[in-house]
C-alpha cells in the first residue's frame, strides 16, 4: 500500500513540474509539442459563400452567406464567423454563433 502511495506522489510531481516547467520556460512548449500552424492568409476578410451546403441553403432563402476567419489576439484563438445578407439591401439579416478552429501543432 506504501508503495502505490509513493508512486501516486511521484505523479502528481511530475504533473506539477512538467505543467509548471511549460508555462515558464519560454519556448519549452514549442519545443516539445511543436509550434503552433500559420493563420491562414485570409484571416478577416469576409468571403462569399457559394459552394457549401449552407450557402446554396441560404441562396435559395434569397440570402447570400457570407464566412471569415477571426483571430482574438488577447486569447491566442482563432473562430469561424458567419453572416446572412440581402443581396438587395446589404442589410445583416441574422448572423450564426462564432465556432472555435483547432490549430494543430507542426514539429519543427
Amino acid at each position: 500500500m506504501f508503495y502505490v502511495f509513493l508512486l501516486l506522489v511521484g505523479l502528481v510531481c511530475l504533473a506539477a513540474y512538467v505543467l509548471f516547467i511549460f508555462n515558464t520556460v519560454p519556448g519549452a512548449k514549442e519545443e516539445r509539442l511543436g509550434v503552433i500552424e500559420p493563420l491562414p492568409a485570409d484571416t478577416g476578410t469576409w468571403k462569399l459563400d457559394q459552394d457549401s451546403e449552407a450557402g446554396k441553403r441560404a441562396k435559395s432563402e434569397g440570402l447570400e452567406r457570407e464566412v471569415r476567419n477571426y483571430f482574438y489576439e488577447n486569447d491566442q484563438r482563432l473562430v469561424q464567423q458567419v453572416r446572412y445578407r440581402n443581396p438587395a439591401t446589404r442589410e445583416i439579416v441574422r448572423v450564426e454563433q462564432d465556432v472555435a478552429v483547432k490549430r494543430k501543432r507542426i514539429k519543427v
